[in-house]
């Protein structure tokens, strides 16, 4: 038993010892990061609206989610029209 639980201890300093390289490999500008965690924010508010406005029930709250839903659709998409975060990202190498 010890030597599976050795092994596999093994193969997770090597993932974290990858995903290490990979984080320090590329850096975002600060702008950058800020626009990608708006998206990121605003794709998830959009995900929990939809989800809301498959159970509601009362007609004023799923009008309520449906501009919910309208608003943020209009916010990604003025985001998207910026220049995207991953296309500008500049890569710095350690």
């Amino acid at each position: 038993m010890a030597r599976g639980f050795e092994s596999k201890d093994v193969e997770f300093q090597q993932a974290e010892a990858d995903r290490a390289k990979n984080r320090s490999a590329r850096t975002l500008e600060p702008g950058e990061r800020d626009a990608q965690t708006q998206r990121r924010t605003l794709d998830l508010a959009l995900i929990r609206a939809r989800a809301d406005l498959v159970t509601a029930r009362a007609a004023a709250h799923k009008r309520m989610l449906e501009q919910a839903i309208t608003a943020l659709e209009q916010q990604l998409a003025s985001t998207a029209s910026e220049p995207a975060a991953t296309e500008n990202a500049v890569v710095k190498e350690s």
